[in-house]
């Protein structure tokens, strides 16, 4: 499996959203903090570094790098919120502590161009995009989380695209893991732009039929996730998630000729938390 790296566009998505969102990163390292004023003028700030490995487009069996910056501030007298490696950058504008929170979302996905695979010659470009939508999550007991995200893609490629997963979350002295299965899935538009084939790209290319993919699932996998807290300010995450292509997208010939099915992401990052104060 070959691997790359490139900085991820979605570095300034991440600054402008994730001031409003936490990783699991932050879960640890956050609730030892302390209001040294008063509690309504003192917030907690989380500086995050993120990096991880990813397929190069959807249906690749290569691996591209990104790396990206992401703040996290809450007020301090607020509780930390789990939240996966995998989540999209959110705002939460309904939490209704401790079971639900709802909101705006944002995802970004890199592009597919000739140059990550020659073979895709022939082919549609397909620019980076960006994914708003919106989010829920549930919490049934502290130590389960659902949650299901819905965006419409942007620039790119344009259609509706979601994904859901549940999270089991288990604290343990300095350790924070977590482990949940995920489900993706997309509309007709979507999957025909990523997972298609048109005539004249056939002819093209040479080597794939033309393909017609519908609408509905994506994939099915897992992820899991452990935090490590160092001291009150410090922590890092590892993370590794598995993802099969069924269906309509395990049967591409984007997929099975150039791709694979088995679909893996890997990554890491480092928190660093602090107080800050107004007056």
């Amino acid at each position: 499996m070959t691997m790359t790296f490139r900085f991820a566009a979605l570095a300034s998505a991440s600054l402008a959203l994730g001031s409003a969102t936490a990783s699991a990163a932050d879960l640890g390292s956050i609730r030892t903090m302390r209001p040294t004023s008063d509690a309504s003028d003192t917030y907690v700030v989380t500086l995050t570094g993120n990096g991880q490995f990813v397929p190069r487009f959807p249906g690749s069996s290569e691996l591209t790098g990104f790396y990206y910056p992401s703040v996290n501030i809450r007020r301090i007298e607020e509780p930390a919120r789990f939240a996966a490696p995998d989540d999209g950058f959110s705002i939460s504008v309904l939490d209704d502590e401790p079971s639900v929170r709802f909101g705006p979302v944002v995802r970004a996905q890199s592009g597919r161009y000739l140059s990550d695979d020659r073979r895709l010659f022939g082919l549609q470009k397909l620019n980076f995009s960006v994914e708003p939508g919106v989010f829920v999550e549930y919490f049934p007991v502290s130590f389960v989380r659902a949650r299901v995200e819905l965006r419409y893609s942007l620039n790119g490629v344009e259609g509706l695209v979601g994904n859901a997963g549940i999270d089991f979350i288990a604290p343990y002295d300095r350790f924070t893991f977590s482990l949940g299965p995920r489900i993706s899935f997309a509309d007709a538009n979507y999957m025909r732009d990523y997972f298609g084939v048109r005539p004249f790209e056939s002819v093209l290319n040479g080597r794939l039929p033309a393909y017609r993919p519908g609408a509905g699932l994506v994939s099915a996998g897992v992820l899991g996730s452990a935090t490590y807290k160092w001291n009150e300010t410090w922590s890092t995450t590892a993370y590794a998630g598995y993802n099969r292509l069924v269906d309509d997208a395990a049967q591409s010939p984007i997929v099975r000729v150039i791709g694979s099915r088995d679909q893996v992401t890997v990554g890491a990052s480092v928190s660093y938390s602090f107080n800050y104060t107004t007056r």
